[in-house]
């Protein structure tokens, strides 16, 4: 290897969340330099020290305002996203949660990185989908546990 080639990035870890209400999951439209205006999960990166039950908790509260209970441990993909602007690898942690109060409101409490918060229903997902979402989708898991 040359001595002054670029060292790619190192792997992070996102932690997202299934959120369940009825038949619908929540979905925010991206804005971000990765995966820009796709629908995803809320979630983020966890930090040193953190479980990726707390990360999950922690991050839909700050991005939506909303409280959850009954987190569960679904699985973990590999995502490398080559094409782009800055090309990046994220181990992606996918959690499953109900609000701990139905009549919660999902709020846009990060404009900047959300043009904003809305449920979806599973069989009617908007497009495009954030890539790890999208993998999942096209594999065929269903995130509702009587599926």
């Amino acid at each position: 290897m040359e001595q002054n080639a670029a060292k790619p990035p190192a792997p992070r870890v996102a932690v997202v969340l299934f959120l369940l209400k009825d038949e619908s999951v929540l979905l925010g439209r991206r804005r971000s330099s990765v995966g820009d205006s796709t629908f995803a999960l809320p979630g983020g990166h966890l930090e040193f020290g953190e479980s990726f039950e707390e990360c999950a908790a922690r991050e839909l509260k700050e991005e939506t305002g909303l409280d959850i209970n009954k987190t569960e441990l679904l699985t973990v993909t590999n995502n490398v996203f080559l094409e782009e602007p800055k090309p990046c690898h994220y181990v992606t942690v996918f959690l499953r949660a109900n609000l701990a109060d139905p009549e919660q409101v999902a709020q846009n409490l990060e404009p900047e990185k959300c043009y904003g918060w809305d449920w979806y229903a599973w069989d009617n997902l908007p497009n495009p989908l954030f890539l790890p979402l999208e993998k999942m989708v096209k594999s065929g898991f269903n995130p509702f546990p009587d599926h």
